[in-house]
């Protein structure tokens, strides 16, 4: 349900237009959409300020097209398809002529006929990676975060072996209102940064690395034990969840 529905309906209980069973009639059906292979929850919206996404991984591609077809009727803001195939993002774009497919960061950004970009950004949030490696996780974050109403920076390739390079910026690091720090290897980056600025820190993990990385666990744990105090830490690879808590974090501040 749109969240403009939902006030109308409101709006109608309270003008004496609508009675309260009519309203509970028209709600009650609404929270799941059930399409046989998928169970949408298409009040999500409506609870969170952002429409379910979808994890297009091990979907087929007619399935996920159903699922972004059902989701953008339902929806005021954007639905991000999130880790797409190649094959997928092709019928994406066939479907859906707006549709802008990151094939760095595996994101399609879907878009209804009334939704537009966010008219005023919520906050500044900085990505900042320690490697080119680290880039599609990056991306993930920072585009994810863009779509839902951020003003994003991004500092790439900063990692601890160049101190230098992220020393350079500290004055981008004190003046964001969020950071999410994304580094495989051993994972120094995210208690770097969290040694420097007092903005929230969200660290996020990679599978980058050689053998001893165990494909990000020892940058998982790294990052889990920081010395820096106050640093969140999101699964390996998991840049979206990392622009949904900093975006949630900003929509709270701002509002």
């Amino acid at each position: 349900m749109l969240p403009e529905e939902a006030k109308v309906l409101l709006e109608g209980v309270r003008d004496g237009d609508l009675s309260v069973q009519q309203a509970l009639k028209a709600l009650r059906y609404l929270p799941v959409d059930d399409l046989g292979f998928a169970q949408l929850d298409i009040h999500r919206e409506l609870r969170q300020g952002m429409p379910e996404a979808i994890y297009a991984a091990g979907k087929t591609p007619e399935q996920v097209v159903s699922i972004a077809s059902r989701l953008l009727d339902q929806s005021s803001a954007p639905v991000i398809a999130t880790r797409v195939p190649p094959p997928t993002a092709a019928l994406l774009l066939d479907a859906f002529p707006g549709a802008e497919h990151r094939a760095i960061a595996r994101l399609v950004i879907l878009r209804g006929p009334e939704v537009g970009d966010a008219s005023s950004p919520t906050g500044l949030v900085t990505v900042v990676s320690a490697g080119t490696s680290d880039l599609p996780v990056a991306e993930e974050a920072a585009i994810t975060a863009e779509t839902f109403g951020a003003k994003v920076e991004r500092v790439h390739d900063a990692g601890v072996a160049g101190l230098h390079r992220i020393l350079g910026v500290q004055d981008l690091l004190h003046d964001s209102d969020a950071l999410i720090v994304v580094a495989g290897m051993e994972g120094a980056l995210a208690s770097l940064v969290g040694g420097i600025s007092s903005a929230p820190i969200v660290a996020v993990p990679t599978s980058v690395g050689y053998g001893a990385s165990f494909e990000g666990l020892a940058a998982l744990l790294a990052m889990l034990n920081s010395c820096a105090a106050g640093i969140a830490v999101m699964n390996i690879d998991n840049g979206f969840g990392a622009a949904v808590f900093t975006s949630r974090l900003l929509r709270k501040k701002s509002s």
